[in-house]
């Protein structure tokens, strides 16, 4: 292995851990002004994140394994990971549409969602970043793992833009209906990661969110 592709690997690596610390604190964040603001939507995004932490680690150890081993094949802890992180998201998406409609049945409004805002607005900018890296990494050492890790980072930039639109909209309008449809969007997306990641640990495909 080359000077530069150990390079490259260190910062595929630094990548990885960058994403989860971000995950940690943007979902900690979250669920805290979601809690306070009373936003659904905002609390679904925080949970959203912390979850993703989990598959943030399973990639650190598929970073891992091919610098090590070159092998594409995934070991026993990135597929529990994955059957884990599945398995979170489709518990989260129960609890979103459950939480809609009760707050549809009760009439519940958020309090602001300001925040909302404020967090998807970074988000974005962030993920987005990080998809660009992540794809330069990935091509120059020609790796379908790591690109295909990078492309799963547009499904955090679109739910943040689901988070975006509705906080903005509630924002200027008040309409308590925004605040549950940005939740059944967040829902929609965290099926479609769950069944993702209970795909990946079945098969060796990669991500395919793109």
């Amino acid at each position: 292995m080359t000077p530069d592709t150990k390079k490259l690997y260190r910062i595929a690596f630094g990548l990885g851990i960058f994403t989860i610390a971000y995950n940690i604190i943007e979902g900690i964040v979250s669920i805290f002004f979601g809690v306070a603001d009373e936003s659904l939507t905002l609390f679904g995004f925080g949970a959203d994140s912390l979850i993703e932490v989990i598959s943030g680690i399973g990639i650190i150890q598929m970073i891992i394994r091919i610098r090590t081993s070159g092998s594409d094949n995934r070991s026993d802890f990135e597929k529990r990971a994955l059957q884990i992180t599945g398995a979170a998201f489709y518990i989260l998406v129960a609890g979103l549409v459950l939480s809609a409609g009760y707050n549809v049945y009760i009439g519940h409004k958020p309090e602001a969602t300001l925040w909302g805002v404020i967090i998807s607005s970074i988000s974005i900018i962030v993920m987005f970043i990080l998809l660009i890296l992540k794809l330069q990494v990935g091509s120059k050492l020609n790796s379908m793992a790591i690109i295909a890790d990078a492309h799963c980072t547009r499904v955090c930039i679109y739910m943040s833009v689901v988070l975006l639109i509705s906080s903005a909209i509630y924002e200027l309008t008040g309409l308590g209906w925004v605040d549950i449809v940005g939740t059944l969007g967040l829902a929609w997306f965290s099926w479609s990661e769950g069944h993702e990641c209970f795909e990946k640990a079945r098969t060796e495909a990669n991500c395919s969110c793109h």
